[in-house]
């Protein structure tokens, strides 16, 4: 992997973790499902991701299709649609050793209580637990249970309904250090409007938690605001080409876009720095050029009285600082000084 995590899941150098969402962008195929792995490790991302469900499990015969996922497919139902986009166990298990040869890390989401058996077996990074069932008491008791660090994707939800998820996660045995919350809009796209990044911060200082973003919104710009506003895990759809027919590759980045995407976040973290404000090593040699000292602003004489009408302010930043401006005035001049020389205290 292109980088390494610690017993969290989370960076071990406070990084982000950028997650490339395959998802069902494979199409049902093993063959494009691979060219994706290709993709993701090309860019530079941390794990590929993919959805693994059983569509009879998943869905049920009159189960409709979402807005987009009708003007994404032709299918009938939302089962007929999932039956199409779906990879076997053992397909699975191919592309869990790929990603290993790419040297990417591998996840994937289960949607359904058999898949997420098999998924727990494979023991990654995260378990993630999707926005769909982030209402599923079973399923949250028992991803709760097996001590791994969990993502909760918190899609068309309220607080409220986090909060419970989060009590039924803990009650069943999951520590709250090891949660990370993901801001998530169930749409897509999603309207740049509906992105609610700030929900997404006030979140993880309500329950105290590391917090992610999700996003299904057009374009790089809220992946990399989110970031900035202190994400530590970002997900975002890769697609090898965004004009196919399927359900997310509208919502998706094309892998030149996925690179650049990568190479954003890797900077905004690093410009993000630290939250302690402190002089720089890079800052220590232009301190004194850039900052003032007092100065004579005309001929003093010895014993004559330092007042605003003598004395005056100019860089370099070497001699005594206008901060102590107070400690200057009123008192008397120990020696002589020209226009422009630094003032001493003594």
């Amino acid at each position: 992997m292109s980088q390494k995590k610690g017993e969290t899941g989370q960076l071990a150098d406070g990084g982000v973790t950028v997650i490339a969402e395959i998802g069902v962008n494979h199409n049902g195929s093993l063959e494009s499902a691979q060219r994706l792995v290709d993709a993701c490790s090309d860019a530079g991302a941390d794990l590929a991701k993919f959805q693994t469900f059983r569509a009879s499990d998943l869905a049920s015969v009159d189960a409709p299709l979402a807005d987009y996922q009708k003007t994404s497919s032709g299918s009938r139902g939302q089962r007929d649609l999932l039956a199409s986009l779906e990879l076997s166990q053992e397909q699975f298990l191919e592309l869990r050793d790929y990603c290993h040869e790419r040297n990417i890390g591998f996840l994937t989401t289960a949607h359904d209580f058999t898949s997420a058996e098999f998924v727990m077996d494979l023991k990654s990074d995260f378990i993630k637990v999707p926005s769909g069932d982030l209402t599923n008491l079973p399923f949250l008791q028992l991803v709760g249970r097996q001590g791994a660090p969990v993502l909760l994707s918190t899609g068309a939800s309220d607080l409220a309904e986090v909060g419970e998820a989060i009590n039924v996660l803990e009650s069943a045995g999951l520590a709250r250090s090891h949660l990370t919350i993901m801001q998530c809009t169930t749409e897509y796209p999603a309207p740049a409007s509906e992105a609610n990044l700030l929900a997404m911060v006030e979140m993880g200082k309500r329950w105290g938690v590391a917090i992610g973003f999700s996003d299904h919104t057009a374009g790089d710009t809220a992946a990399i605001a989110a970031v900035a506003l202190g994400a530590t895990v970002l997900e975002k759809h890769i697609t090898l080409d965004r004009s196919m027919t399927g359900p997310d590759h509208a919502a998706s980045l094309e892998p030149s876009e996925f690179s650049r995407l990568v190479a954003s976040v890797r900077r905004v973290r690093e410009l993000r720095g630290e939250s302690e404000k402190a002089v720089t090593p890079s800052e220590e040699k232009n301190r004194d050029v850039v900052r003032k000292s007092i100065v004579a602003s005309r001929r003093i004489r010895t014993g004559d009285l330092l007042h605003d009408g003598n004395l005056g302010v100019t860089r370099p930043g070497t001699g005594v600082s206008p901060m102590r401006w107070p400690e200057v005035v009123g008192t008397r001049a120990h020696r002589g000084y020209l226009p422009g020389e630094m003032i001493e205290l003594i």
